[in-house]
């Protein structure tokens, strides 16, 4: 929640009903908005992931190996960020 939002959450008993419903249509407006982005994103991460299985498919059929030295290095990268957050936690 960022500061705007925050002020808008404070005093609300010295607000009157009508601040307040205005107040709940800005952030009813809001959260509209931000989700339809979402469900935006959410569709291009689909169509992302649609396209690079298709690819892969294309490489399994051509007989072409699907795990390229990258994608083992780019693995051990994760794996190794993960396990030192873990013993930061």
């Amino acid at each position: 929640m960022n500061d705007e939002n925050a002020l808008v959450l404070t005093e609300l008993s010295e607000k009157s009903d009508d601040d307040l419903k205005s107040i709940l249509n800005e952030l009813d407006q809001e959260e509209q908005r931000l989700s339809f982005e979402r469900r935006t994103l959410h569709a291009k991460i689909d169509i992302l992931k649609a396209e690079l299985t298709a690819r892969l498919k294309e490489k399994r059929k051509q007989g072409k190996s699907m795990v390229t030295g990258e994608d083992i290095e780019r693995l051990a990268e994760i794996l190794s960020r993960d396990m030192k957050k873990k013993t930061r936690d």
